[in-house]
């Protein structure tokens, strides 16, 4: 068994291990919970912290019921070493936050994950890992994940519209893309509400990720003396949004709701919230405008068990946090075009409604296809259908149809190419065995998926292939030790 997360003290010589790469602040600072070894340890260190006036006591117990929180998910986890993660990755998170109180950082508008001393990256990615059930998390379409890596690194523009669980969404995203696709995890720039980059116990988690930091709309008028002055901050990062588009090569993830989903007070039910039509619109018009080729894609996020938010939308500072051990989802659909969507609407305004709903219908889709597999039991079996395989069997090219009942076995080297409508993906079939899934139909566009079983160690369940379809090939790799720890 691999370590289960990264020792403490290799965080710690990362951070100071040259006198030329570490900040005065790091010098000066409090050791108190590094040096923690037990839980005790690090209770009475909040004690010794207050004490010495370096510690609000309100941040303080904020920060201990995170640590019963954290331990609880952890232990659930069932994972060895268990004890070992919590204590060394809360040491950490405590020292992170009780240095953010004693030297306050600032959020530029656009702001780049801090990689050093301090790697806050790789410390954000090391503390939600023992959270997320690899065995029970899913990837949907992941070959489109890799199509717009293709084309980022061509220079184009691609913006992810997305529902918004929890603030682990980021780490979520870069943890189930780690083993498939790191370099989405390491370039996505994140649109972040103002209250993760102010709250004390949030703010490390911040640092650590590409951040273009606006106040939303949710929030914008909980302080009236502050409302101009919050328009004019949101207004400098749309310019520096504006600007990085120009240079092409970005890719953008930003939740159009304003604010994390939340449950139906009737039925506890979790759904995407609906979109903010203009927020879309004006992500639209910025990569329509910025020179370079853009996309605009459709992604939707299961995760809120492992950092559930408030019931409602708290004013204040400092919610309470609860955090959990759970199965996490995340799927994209093919991008949604302005012109094929809108082309009916008869002004701009009904165009900009019309794409906004087209945009959350998908994300909607995408949410019940992961829910049914995570939430409900069916894994794999949640993208399960009967379906037909149309396949060029030889030149010259005569289509042949055959039936194939979901879950049945072909020897891939019956085929050449496979055909889906007009549509013509890359050769998808090896000369290898594998499992048919399933297939979703949706407006006679057809998706095929090939489930690759391997016993990968604690990864999110993967499949080839994904080709043409507005709901998710649902992809896991079948193993995983059960320690919970990618």
């Amino acid at each position: 068994m691999s370590e289960l997360v990264q020792d403490k003290e290799s965080v710690v010589a990362a951070t100071t291990s040259s006198f030329s790469n570490t900040t005065p602040t790091e010098l000066n600072h409090s050791r108190t919970f590094l040096d923690a070894r037990t839980e005790e340890d690090l209770i009475s260190g909040l004690r010794k912290e207050i004490e010495a006036g370096r510690l609000p006591p309100n941040v303080a117990s904020g920060m201990e019921e995170l640590f019963c929180n954290y331990k609880n998910a952890v232990l659930s986890s069932g994972a060895l070493r268990a004890a070992h993660t919590v204590i060394s990755n809360m040491s950490v998170a405590f020292d992170r936050m009780l240095l953010g109180v004693e030297h306050p950082f600032t959020f530029n508008p656009y702001h780049k994950a801090i990689r050093e001393p301090f790697d806050y990256y790789q410390f954000v990615h090391t503390y939600i890992r023992p959270l997320i059930d690899f065995k029970n998390s899913y990837v949907g379409n992941v070959s489109l994940f890799s199509d717009l890596e293709d084309k980022i690194r061509q220079g184009h523009n691609i913006v992810l519209i997305s529902n918004h669980q929890s603030e682990a969404d980021p780490a979520v995203i870069s943890l189930l893309l780690e083993a498939h696709c790191p370099y989405i995890g390491e370039n996505i720039k994140c649109v972040a509400g103002d209250r993760v980059i102010t709250d004390p116990l949030c703010k490390p988690f911040s640092m650590g990720r590409n951040l273009i930091c606006v106040y939303s709309k949710k929030h914008m008028n909980d302080d009236p003396e502050l409302v101009d002055m919050k328009r004019k901050a949101n207004t400098r990062s749309i310019k520096e949004m504006a600007t990085m588009l120009r240079s092409g090569s970005q890719l953008i993830w930003i939740a159009p709701s304003g604010g994390r989903d939340r449950p139906d007070p009737s039925t506890g039910e979790w759904f995407p919230a609906t979109f903010d039509p203009s927020s879309v619109d004006n992500m639209r018009r910025l990569v329509e405008h910025s020179g370079a080729p853009g996309h605009i894609y459709p992604m939707s996020l299961l995760c809120y068990d492992i950092m559930p938010p408030p019931p409602k939308v708290e004013k204040e500072i400092g919610e309470k946090r609860l955090v959990g051990f759970h199965g996490t989802g995340l799927s994209i659909a093919p991008e949604i075009s302005f012109s094929d969507v809108t082309a009916d609407c008869n002004n701009p305004n009904e165009a900009k409604e019309a794409y906004s709903q087209a945009m959350h219908k998908s994300v909607n889709e995408q949410y019940k296809t992961l829910n049914s597999a995570i939430n409900h039991g069916r894994g794999i079996e949640a993208s399960t259908s009967t379906f037909v395989i149309v396949y060029k069997k030889k030149k010259p090219y005569k289509n042949k149809i055959v039936p194939v009942s979901a879950g049945c076995t072909i020897y891939g080297n019956i085929f050449s190419h496979a055909i889906f409508k007009n549509y013509i993906p890359k050769p998808v079939i090896p000369k290898t065995k594998k499992q048919i899934s399933g297939l979703y139909s949706d407006q006679n566009k057809l998706k095929l998926v090939f489930l690759q079983r391997t016993r990968l160690e604690n990864k999110p369940r993967m499949a080839i292939g994904a080709h043409k379809l507005s709901l998710p090939d649902l992809e896991h790799d079948g193993g995983g030790s059960g320690d919970g720890k990618a």
